[in-house]
């Protein structure tokens, strides 16, 4: 049986020096990079030997095969996993969310290139960073709700804090930003085209430094416009409700074709898990750091791992491809607000305990 903690070797991941420069190259690229426990436990070690090593002046995080970094877990694995109780997923989310928090305050300065496919763990590994760079290949999401789960990896900490109401767009509806979405979102700050990576790489390699020489490379690429920004009115005014049911009348009651397709979205994903990605990022706008709401996404994440949408998602979208999930509750208006507060509860086994380490 493969587990999130079972699959995997170090050929995963590549771990190599360039001259000053460390490069992490997540190598499974037939499955898109997908994250397994042991490739984690990898870029964990590479990293904090490289934080106490002066020779390695920065970090490149890379995705091999050409489609993207990384397409998050390996969720054929936590689908296993779940059905049998889910130890094996929950041990991958103890090796996860605290890599997601170093990235963020790693002492040296590390470069993402989120160039094509960056969901889920990828934008974990990617979107914390100190410089994350996007291309016109990049497509950026949290795709979480598609398969009855919530945002994790620190992702509803970036979509509390995206403009207005756009995170909660895109991580109620599961929404594919392109690059000039992630920049306008924060979930990365330079745009290059995917011509000019060679170049960066090369010049990481001959010990240039990080931010002069992206500077340098984007200044003749202006980064695309942002689509979500345009549709910001209809956008902000119906992700303002206090509940997805308001969400809904509102989206409805617009008359505008993306605002309809927006409510389809909705209504195709489990009820319980909108109600419960609504009240995360509402309690993440309040968070006071990115392990603080990493704490709050572990409880959730494992009482994800104890309901019966998360297996049955995953199943429609990823094992059998039915594209026909069978949601319990079924409708928005049989998820109480009880049902929704034991998301929030301390799991069995205990807390990550994160926000009290910082």
């Amino acid at each position: 049986m493969n587990t999130p903690d079972s699959q995997g070797t170090q050929q995963d991941v590549l771990i190599e020096r360039s001259g000053p420069l460390g490069r992490i190259t997540l190598n499974r690229p037939r499955a898109l990079n997908s994250l397994t426990r042991a490739m984690l436990e990898t870029v964990r070690t590479a990293l904090d030997d490289w934080a106490g090593d002066d020779a390695v002046t920065a970090v490149l995080l890379t995705g091999a095969g050409g489609r993207g970094l990384c397409a998050g877990a390996d969720i054929r694995a936590v689908h296993d996993d779940a059905k049998l109780g889910g130890a094996g997923t929950r041990a991958f989310f103890r090796v996860e969310y605290p890599l997601n928090e170093l990235v963020s305050r790693y002492p040296k300065p590390y470069v993402a290139l989120m160039d094509g496919i960056t969901m889920g763990g990828g934008v974990g590994l990617s979107g914390h960073a100190g410089v994350r760079i996007v291309t016109e290949r990049s497509a950026v999401a949290m795709p979480e709700t598609r398969i009855g789960l919530v945002p994790d990896v620190g992702g509803s900490r970036l979509l509390a804090r995206a403009p207005g109401e756009l995170g909660t767009h895109v991580g109620l509806t599961a929404a594919t930003m392109t690059a000039g979405d992630a920049l306008h979102c924060g979930f990365a700050d330079h745009y290059l085209p995917s011509a000019a990576l060679p170049d960066l790489t090369a010049r990481l390699t001959a010990g240039e430094d990080p931010a002069a020489t992206v500077a340098a490379l984007a200044a003749p690429a202006p980064a695309p416009a942002s689509e979500l920004a345009a549709q910001r009115g209809w956008i902000d005014h119906c992700y303002a409700a206090d509940s997805v049911e308001e969400i809904l009348e509102r989206l409805r009651a617009t008359g505008l074709p993306a605002a309809k397709d927006a409510a389809e979205q909705l209504l195709g994903k489990s009820p319980t898990m909108l109600k419960v990605t609504l009240a995360a990022l509402r309690r993440a706008r309040e968070l006071p750091t990115l392990a603080a709401t990493l704490d709050q996404e572990y409880r959730i994440s494992c009482a994800a791992l104890a309901h019966h949408d998360l297996v049955e998602g995953i199943r429609a979208q990823v094992v059998d491809k039915d594209r026909d999930p069978h949601w319990h509750p079924a409708a928005l208006e049989q998820v109480t607000a009880a049902d929704v507060a034991r998301f929030f509860e301390t799991p069995e086994g205990g807390d990550l305990g994160l926000g009290r380490a910082g």
